[in-house]
């Protein structure tokens, strides 16, 4: 993919930072357009649909804005955010931003001790809070969690004790709707600068305690540079906001959406994701690769138990729709008999794989993690375009694909406005206006996430090719060296692993190990239902995971997935948990990805038990 010379794109950029100001003038100057002519927002956080026009979405933003500065609220004060996904949290997010506030997300999973190290590092006076586990535990740190003064709930169904401390939402903006303060509030909006601190962002901490991530609104603006146009989201499209709105994704893609005047639907239950599929029926998703492992496993093993004549069907209909898809991709005219066959095909087989995600599906953005290249190219035929991307909290993104650029098993081609190289150890490394100002209070590991001539160090193993696509390998930190001196990167191998409908989490150890195990947890509904369909009796978890027939079961599963590594690669023993790992016990961070370290000491025992030969 080529692209203009970098000085006119930082000449365009500039411009647009000029245009849009900061975040909160963004939104205003939207809310001005459309008023109540348009729906801004939308949300079910009781059972209904609730809609907000740009005009009603905006008065709530003001009016949380003029409580936020009744209450004393200064520029640069740090306000928290701990809730599912919801319309009071964009509200919460843009009031404080539009006065100078930082806002500062708090993943709604969250434990008590994990909120208050937040709250203690970040100096957080106001916190609002989502649901009843949310507010109970922002409650059972008053008076515990220094700083922390008040309360505001968003959720006015929960019952909360009476408390000078504690305010229900309705109550906070009727607060702000009687202070009196719209010249303060018009005056503080006016001294927001680019460059000011929009959000502190802690990161999940695979290894040691989070971090907070400084980003200002210009690091934010940059995220949402789309100078040669590839993102067609617009004012006609609906978004369905489905991963936290505390990971810099989600949080980056809810800003686009919004600067684009496109409708944002908020879904604050990641369990209930088929109804809110169903209902919203988004163009637009961000998503995380284990949502389509487990739709793609599930639909796999259908077409695995299928009649012939159906498997027949279903494979002709697949290679039809990569056919006519790639075409499209490729920007190329159609041949009339192939957009026969594609009408033919979408109205028996891939219809229906559309009509999962409500069939409106123009493109889903799919991150976080490793993504199997298999399965984008399985969806791409089918006709859901999975676009990946790749960045950090600390520099997002750095690259994404688009409509009529993307390859399967990469990210992507690099982002105008980024520079990447590959390092000696072939550590990719970035600059541009995406990166952050800096670890908050933590100069010292500021400094290490950065090269000497200030390239940050993104810590992830890739490659870019001659069109400037980036494909991941692994991380820097996760990579295994066996003791006989093989290198294996253990993400591929369990993103290998969990493509199988049987296996909901694995986990590979190997690191200074004569050779590679795994522990592997089962999809346990798919695996009752095996057992139960086979005549495997069972009393419990462990008495079916100790099952000889079970274990040959799961022996071969993982021999065939990994079928096309080479024997070091190959997993020779393995290990079948009866409980899943869990972000409680500190094996999983708020995004779902291994604790590594956590993991092999909660695990030593049984890990011991597999190399004991």
């Amino acid at each position: 993919m080529k692209k203009r010379p970098m000085s006119e794109y930082q000449k365009e950029f500039e411009a647009f930072v000029e245009q849009e100001k900061h975040l909160g003038l963004m939104i205003l100057a939207r809310v001005e357009k459309w008023g109540d002519s348009k729906t801004a927002v939308k949300h079910k956080p009781y059972g209904e649909w609730i809609s907000y026009t740009w005009a009603q979405f905006g008065d709530q933003i003001d009016a949380a804005a003029l409580a936020l500065l009744s209450l004393g609220v200064k520029e640069k004060e740090m306000i928290g955010i701990f809730a599912n996904n919801r319309v009071e949290w964009s509200i919460a997010d843009m009031a404080a931003m539009s006065i100078g506030a930082v806002s500062v997300p708090i993943y709604g999973t969250n434990s008590a001790m994990e909120t208050q190290y937040i709250i203690e590092d970040a100096e957080i006076r106001i916190l609002f809070s989502g649901n009843q586990d949310q507010s109970e535990t922002a409650l059972s740190l008053l008076g515990k969690a220094g700083y922390l003064e008040k309360i505001v709930v968003f959720d006015q169904n929960i019952g909360i004790a009476k408390n000078d401390n504690v305010m229900r939402f309705d109550d906070f903006l009727v607060l702000g709707r009687q202070s009196g303060q719209q010249d303060a509030l018009k005056s503080a909006r006016s001294r927001v600068n680019a460059d000011d601190l929009a959000t502190l962002i802690y990161t999940s901490g695979t290894t040691g305690e989070p971090k907070g991530v400084m980003l200002t609104h210009r690091n934010i603006l940059s995220m949402l540079f789309d100078p040669d146009g590839h993102l067609t989201l617009g004012p006609d499209d609906v978004n369905l906001a489905f991963l936290p709105l505390s990971h810099v994704f989600e949080r980056a893609w809810t800003y686009f959406t919004l600067m684009r005047s496109a409708e944002n639907h908020y879904c604050h239950d990641a369990k209930a994701i088929l109804e809110f599929l169903r209902e919203s029926r988004p163009m637009y998703m961000c998503s995380v690769p284990r949502m389509w492992e487990k739709i793609y496993a599930k639909v796999k093993e259908g077409v695995h138990t299928a009649p012939t004549v159906k498997k027949i069907l279903f494979n002709w209909a697949l290679d039809t729709g990569g056919r006519f898809a790639s075409f499209k991709r490729d920007q190329k005219p159609i041949p009339a008999i192939l957009a026969f066959k594609h009408s033919l095909a979408e109205k028996l087989v891939l219809g229906k794989i559309c009509a999962i995600f409500g069939g409106r599906n123009k493109f889903f953005n799919c991150g976080g993690s490793a993504f199997s290249a298999e399965i984008a190219e399985f969806f791409f035929n089918a006709g859901v375009l999975l676009l990946q991307g790749y960045g950090l909290t600390e520099c997002f993104p750095i690259c994404i694909a688009n409509e009529t650029h993307n390859k399967f098993g990469t990210c992507g081609p690099v982002l105008p406005l980024v520079d990447i190289r590959v390092s000696s150890e072939g550590e990719i490394q970035a600059r541009g206006p995406a990166v952050m100002l800096g670890y908050y209070k933590k100069p010292e590991l500021t400094r290490e996430m950065f090269t000497e001539d200030g390239w940050i160090k993104t810590g992830d193993i890739g490659t870019v090719d001659s069109e400037g696509y980036l494909t991941i390998t692994d991380r820097i930190k996760d990579m295994m060296k066996t003791s006989g001196g093989k290198y294996i990167a253990p993400q591929h191998l369990e993103t290998l692993l969990k493509e199988d409908l049987f296996i909901d989490q694995a986990a590979v150890i190997g690191d200074g190990r004569k050779h590679v195990s795994a522990l592997i947890v089962p999809s346990f509904e798919q695996l009752e239902n095996h057992a139960n369909k086979h005549g495997i009796s069972f009393s419990s978890r462990e008495e079916l995971l100790k099952n000889s027939s079970i274990l040959s079961f799961y022996r071969e599963r993982i021999d065939y997935r990994t079928r096309h590594l080479g024997q070091v690669e190959k997993v020779k023993k393995f290990t079948l948990l009866p409980r899943e790992f869990s972000q409680e016990d500190r094996e999983l961070t708020p995004t779902q990805k291994i604790r590594r370290k956590v993991i092999n000491e909660h695990f030593k025992d049984v890990i011991e038990a597999m190399y004991q030969d």
